[in-house]
């Protein structure tokens, strides 16, 4: 068995806390970075035990965003101990009910509700020293695409991939998310990322990569939603709902909803196009093929949302054309293959 120096370590410090003497340490999430997190337990209390290695996931915005949602009202984790030299967090236990596990056609719309208003509370949160999420930083991500899912997952050559498409899809989209309003944005605001409490409300996880960003980002993110998805008319009904109560919150300017509209989709296809490409690379890179699983809804969003718009309706086409959805199954390489290469 190979030794965990790091969980050692990790559970001597938790142990060294006053009320956690001889607490026992289980794992109880997996992350799609480097963190790891534990449920520490002793005589019946718990907490979230957060592992951050300062060197590859600093634990520093962490802490700063849990203050500045707090200060809102927001339910996040309390933070009850910290040592940030070493990455270890102490943390408020929200649970382990996922809103993703127990979203269902008859409650969606008050869970969604639910969900909504929260993201208009986050969209107030100070966003002083926060990086901006422009340009440069959307049109990478979505060049994770072709090299992750088009070349590595799917075998297509450079020489194969529809270059000028793709450039021109990523330009036109990067423009259109750009030129929206900005507010506070969680950055990976979906199911998987809100609690249900035991009251019925809702606590925030994961939002340490925050940043000043397009406000119907986290809405995108949210209502098509890479783990879930819902029949359009039903997610259009809700992003109104949202357009409406964000002008009256002020977190917007007022605008009409076909421009919202366009902002929503756009938005999305950005999120998408990169997520393909983030997907395929924790499974290839880093061997984790648990988000494989959800490679083909991605990859619905992408061409059918695609298709509705001239910026990105000849890539959607291509891709229909292609018959990516059919090939997704069947990786050119795998991890396994790479390492033995």
């Amino acid at each position: 068995m190979i030794q965990d120096l790091r969980l050692e370590q990790l559970t001597r410090w938790v142990q060294d806390i006053p009320g956690w003497e001889a607490a026992c340490l289980q794992p109880a999430s997996v992350d799609a970075s480097f963190r790891r997190y534990f449920r520490a337990s002793r005589n019946g209390r718990t907490a979230i035990v957060m592992d951050s290695p300062p060197d590859r996931e600093d634990p520093l915005p962490f802490v700063d965003i849990t203050r500045r949602l707090l200060d809102l009202g927001i339910h996040a984790p309390a933070i009850m101990a910290q040592n940030l030299l070493d990455g270890f967090l102490l943390l408020e236990d929200l649970g382990n009910t996922l809103l993703l596990d127990v979203l269902m056609p008859d409650n969606a719309d008050s869970l969604y509700r639910e969900a909504m208003t929260v993201l208009l509370q986050l969209q107030r949160a100070d966003t002083a020293h926060l990086a901006h999420y422009g340009a440069g930083q959307l049109g990478m991500e979505m060049r994770l695409m072709p090299e992750w899912f088009l070349q590595r997952h799917l075998g297509y050559d450079a020489a194969d991939q529809p270059v000028a498409l793709i450039r021109h899809a990523i330009d036109n989209v990067v423009e259109a998310v750009t030129s929206q309003p900005y507010a506070f944005m969680h950055r990976d605001f979906h199911s998987r990322n809100l609690m249900l409490q035991k009251d019925g409300s809702l606590a925030v996880i994961d939002y340490q990569g925050a940043v000043s960003g397009p406000v119907t980002y986290d809405l995108v993110s949210l209502l098509r939603d890479c783990y879930i998805t819902w029949p359009e008319p039903r997610m259009t009904r809700w992003a109104l709902m949202f357009h409406k109560e964000a002008i009256a919150a002020g977190n917007m300017p007022p605008v009409d909803e076909t421009s919202f509209l366009r902002w929503f989709d756009l938005t999305g296809l950005q999120r998408h196009i990169k997520v393909l490409g983030i997907f395929c690379r924790l499974f290839h890179r880093d061997g984790k093929p648990g988000y494989l699983k959800d490679l083909p809804r991605v990859l619905d969003y992408v061409i059918g949302v695609g298709l509705k718009h001239p910026e990105t309706a000849n890539l959607a086409e291509w891709m229909r054309q292609e018959q990516l959805a059919e090939r997704i199954g069947v990786p050119a390489s795998t991890p396994e293959a790479a390492a033995a290469a």
